[in-house]
């Protein structure tokens, strides 16, 4: 229930700030707006304000089918025009005002994502310290230099470092960095007594299709650093077998130094010997005492392959620090974090139309809906910034050089303003057939990675 509330909330929300952008730029411009509808198809409510707009009789509609909305404003194109409104018909408008109108769309979800990023900025919002743990074994990071337990104070492209305030603002610049084939520069204090050394991650070597967790362990930088504690331990399970208990710091398995939990986990996982489980000698601390207790993991498998497990919940976690921001800071930040999520969005599609981003970045409501509800049960700031992503999303899409999109009607009017002359209705019938039969094509790859995410 949870997801389908947060889901239709944030369409909601989305698609009446995109087409309030519409509305108001048509209404400053003199244009005369006939409906203003969040969905399609069937009307479920209608309401018509008793105060406008001097000259406006706008209808607010719902609709049955949520996926989209629209504004209708007088138009000689769509239907007969008085005389004496023909000044307020969209067509009649000049160039700059049709465009202003059109842009206005996408540039609402754009400013709607400043807003939210800014007001998550203003709130504050607990977040994992930016504390390493142990780097995938053979990765770039081990590669680098890394042993887990740094904590990476700023990083930066080119040289241009800034202060890292957490754990997800460093997986942010790991993102970027290997979908834009830029090396990170990282300023590490590597024992907590501010001894500061710097390195460099070669992500342009990364060649990054996918922002998916395979590319976080290619990278080797996969989760916060946590003590390798051992949590609630199940009844019958090996680690009770073993004597394990709830509170235990682990700090060796057999030969091996334990430093994290996440190592931790790897070791388990890794703890078995084809179908029989391989029993190592753990060093424990428990209560200020070093104890040795003998542990044999459980057996499992899945699609993957087998592995061990203990019956407990292993590594405490991680340290979380406050992140939150002033109100000019916060504000320029969420500007920042727009327009960097804006450019990558741009570039991932730029890539995936020459074949260098694969096609699986491309989501639909399915796995937006899961992400909804995922991120609401996070709570609020968790939310608001899924919302900001997907209204930085809507933006982008929307400002794509499609025909049937607000981009591919900016292109009719500066192919207008070049020769001034308008696209003819012949050409204009053809490129709007050529961009219905593109979109169904992305929205088919769209379904069909939301059914292989969630079901496949």
């Amino acid at each position: 229930m949870l997801t389908v509330i947060a889901f239709i909330v944030a369409l909601a929300v989305l698609i009446a700030v995109h087409e309030w952008g519409h509305y108001r730029v048509a209404v400053a411009c003199g244009v005369k707006v006939l409906r203003f509808s969040i969905g399609f198809g069937h009307v479920l409510y209608r309401w018509q304000p008793r105060r406008q707009h001097p000259g406006q009789e706008t209808e607010f509609v719902i609709g049955a089918f949520p996926l989209g909305g629209y504004v209708r404003m007088l138009d000689e194109r769509e239907a007969p025009v008085e005389p004496h409104e023909r000044h307020r018909a969209f067509n009649t408008q000049p160039l700059r005002s049709r465009a202003a109108i059109v842009a206005a769309g996408p540039l609402a979800n754009l400013l709607l994502a400043v807003v939210l990023y800014a007001t998550v900025n203003w709130i504050g919002v607990d977040e994992p310290v930016a504390r390493l743990a142990r780097p995938v074994a053979g990765s770039m990071a081990e590669q680098a230099g890394l042993r887990g337990g740094e904590q990476v104070t700023r990083a930066g492209f080119d040289g241009e470092l800034e202060p890292v305030a957490s754990f997800d603002d460093l997986r942010w610049r790991l993102t970027r960095g290997a979908l834009e084939s830029r090396d990170l520069t990282l300023e590490i204090d590597a024992d907590g007594r501010g001894r500061i050394q710097t390195l460099v991650l070669p992500l342009s070597d990364v060649e990054a299709k996918d922002a998916d967790a395979q590319l976080f362990r290619r990278i080797g930088i996969v989760v916060p650093l946590t003590l390798p504690e051992i949590g609630d331990v199940m009844a019958g399970g090996a680690a009770e077998r073993a004597g394990l208990r709830r509170g235990d710091l682990v700090l060796s398995v057999g030969p091996t130094q334990i430093i994290d939990g996440q190592q931790l986990r790897e070791a388990i996982r890794a703890s078995i010997d084809g179908d029989q489980p391989r029993e190592q000698a753990w060093r424990v601390q428990r209560g200020g005492q070093m104890v040795e207790l003998q542990v044999a993991p459980e057996v499992r498998s899945d699609a993957a392959g087998k592995f061990g497990r203990i019956g407990a919940y292993v590594g405490a976690p991680p340290e979380v620090v406050t992140v939150r921001q002033g109100p000019l800071d916060g504000l320029w930040a969420g500007v920042v974090r727009t327009w960097e999520v804006s450019a990558l969005t741009v570039r991932m599609m730029g890539k995936m139309l020459i074949g260098e981003a694969s096609l699986k970045n491309i989501s639909g409501p399915l796995t937006i809906a899961d992400y909804a509800g995922k991120s609401a049960s996070l709570g609020f700031t968790q939310y608001l910034t899924f919302l900001a992503l997907i209204s930085v999303s809507l933006g982008v899409l929307n400002l794509m050089p499609l025909p049937v999109l607000d981009g591919g009607h900016l292109m009719y009017y500066l192919w207008e303003g070049l020769t001034g002359k308008s696209v003819s209705d012949a050409w204009m019938e053809r490129l709007q057939r050529g961009g219905v039969a593109l979109l169904l094509v992305m929205m088919s790859i769209a379904l069909f990675n939301d059914v292989t995410r969630l079901f496949g």
